[in-house]
Parts: C-alpha cells; structure tokens; sequence
C-alpha cells in the first residue's frame, strides 16, 4: 500500500527541512530563494498494521 503526499507552503519556511528530516534525505536547505525549485521525491516506511487491515479492505 502507497500513500502519495506533497509537502507545499510558502518560500523560506521550512519545506526542505522538513522533507529531510522525515526521508533522512540531504536536499539542500539554504537560506536563500528557489534554492529548492526543482521536486525532490522521498520514501517513508510506515509500519502499522492499521494500514494492512484498510488495504484487505479496500
């Protein structure tokens, strides 16, 4: 099962540092505007069984 999600907001806040530290990723994360412009795609396991149970079900 894959959950598809996107991280948006406005320049300067924090997007990168946050994409980072949920992938353990190493995008850069300057102070400076569209230093990340382009988009980055991250992998994030999330083990719960709840999950599993919806996937039988849907």
């Amino acid at each position: 099962m894959s959950i598809t999600c996107g991280i948006i907001g406005l320049p300067n806040v924090g997007k990168s540092t946050i994409f980072n530290a949920l992938t353990s990723s190493s995008i850069p994360a300057e102070n400076y505007p569209f230093c990340t412009i382009d988009p980055h795609v991250g992998i994030v396991p999330l083990p719960d069984s709840r999950l599993e149970v919806l996937e039988k079900i849907y």
